[in-house]
C-alpha cells in the first residue's frame, strides 16, 4: 500500500483473472462517492479510510474501518466504477468484508460431523452411510427359504454387520468408559469383585465375549449395561458381609452394684475405742 492508501497494480490482484489491475486515479480520488454508498450505515460505525484495492479496469473498492460493536477487524467496502472518457464515478455495489485479523465466526461445520454420542434423541433419524468403515456387508440373501431360516438363526440376516474397524473402535469406547476397569466406582471396589466373576454377568455374543458382558443385578449401578470383565462393583454376587466373631462374655469377679450392711463393734482396744485391752491369759 502507497503512502496515500492506494494498493498497487503489484499487489492487488484482479478479482477472477490472477493479473494485476493499475488503480484508476479517478475512481481513487473518489472517497467522498464511496461515502454515499454507506448512507444507509450510522456515520458512527464508519470510521477512516483505509485504502483501496483496483478490482478491474476502471473498477475500484474502497475501504473504511468499521464500528460496529462485534465486528473488530471488519471493513465496510464500496465499489466504484465510471465509463470510457467519462469522470462520473458509479457505485456497483457496498459490502462488510472481514479483514486479516478480523474476528469470525468457527468455520462451519457439517451436522454428521458434529453430531456427538447422546444427541440422538425421540423422532431423530441418523442415516448411516453407504462406506461407513465402521460397517461390513453381511450375508447375501438366497432365494432358497430353508437356507435363509437357518442363516437368521446364525444371525446371518443382516445386510450390514460391524466391521473389524467398528468391533475395535466399540471396544475401545467401552473398555475407556464409565463401565470400564479405571471408572470409580470400579477402582473403589474390592480387588477380587470383577464382573467376569460375577454371577449376574451375561457373556456378550461373537469376539466380544472374551471382553465384554452385561450386567443383570438390579442393585448394580450398571444394570442393562456393557461391562468389562475386568470392571467391578459393591454388588459382586461372591462379595459377602464379613462376620464379627462374638466374644463370650467374661463370669463375674467383682460386682459392686449391691452394698451388704456389717455389724462392726467396738472392742476395747481398738483404735475405735479409749479403753485398754484386755491382758491374754487371764481366768
Amino acid at each position: 500500500m502507497s503512502k496515500n492508501g492506494v494498493v498497487t497494480a503489484s499487489t492487488a490482484p484482479t478479482r477472477g483473472s490472477g493479473r494485476a489491475a493499475k488503480p484508476d486515479q479517478v475512481l481513487t480520488d473518489a472517497v467522498e462517492v464511496a461515502l454515499q454508498g454507506l448512507d444507509v450505515v450510522d456515520p458512527e460505525h464508519i470510521g477512516a479510510h483505509l485504502g483501496v484495492v483496483a478490482e478491474g479496469e476502471r473498477l475500484v473498492t474502497h475501504f473504511f474501518e468499521c464500528g460496529l460493536p462485534g465486528y473488530r477487524g471488519w471493513r465496510w467496502a464500496v465499489t466504484v466504477t465510471r465509463i470510457p472518457r467519462s469522470k462520473q464515478v458509479t457505485i456497483c455495489e457496498t459490502a462488510l468484508l472481514p479483514g486479516a485479523d478480523a474476528l469470525r465466526a468457527p468455520q462451519w461445520v457439517p451436522w454428521q460431523e458434529r453430531l456427538q454420542p447422546g444427541d440422538l434423541g425421540v423422532g431423530d433419524l441418523l442415516p448411516t452411510p453407504a462406506d461407513d468403515i465402521r460397517l461390513a456387508p453381511g450375508y447375501v440373501l438366497s432365494d432358497d427359504p430353508g437356507v435363509e431360516e437357518v442363516s437368521w438363526e446364525l444371525g446371518l440376516g443382516r445386510p450390514r454387520v460391524l466391521s473389524r474397524e467398528g468391533r475395535l473402535d466399540a471396544a475401545q469406547r467401552w473398555y475407556d468408559g464409565d463401565r470400564g476397569p479405571n471408572a470409580p466406582i470400579s477402582v473403589a471396589a474390592p480387588s477380587a469383585a470383577r464382573c467376569g466373576s460375577c454371577g449376574f454377568y451375561m457373556q456378550l455374543a461373537g469376539s466380544m465375549r472374551q471382553a465384554f458382558g452385561v450386567c443383570g443385578n438390579e442393585y448394580a449401578p450398571d444394570d442393562a449395561q456393557v461391562v468389562s470383565v475386568d470392571h467391578g462393583c459393591g454388588a459382586h454376587s461372591e462379595v459377602l458381609v464379613e462376620q464379627v466373631q462374638a466374644v463370650d462374655e467374661l463370669p463375674t469377679v467383682f460386682d459392686d452394684s449391691e452394698v451388704e450392711a456389717v455389724a462392726v463393734s467396738r472392742a476395747a482396744g481398738s483404735v475405735d475405742s479409749d479403753e485398754p485391752a484386755e491382758p491374754y491369759g487371764h481366768g
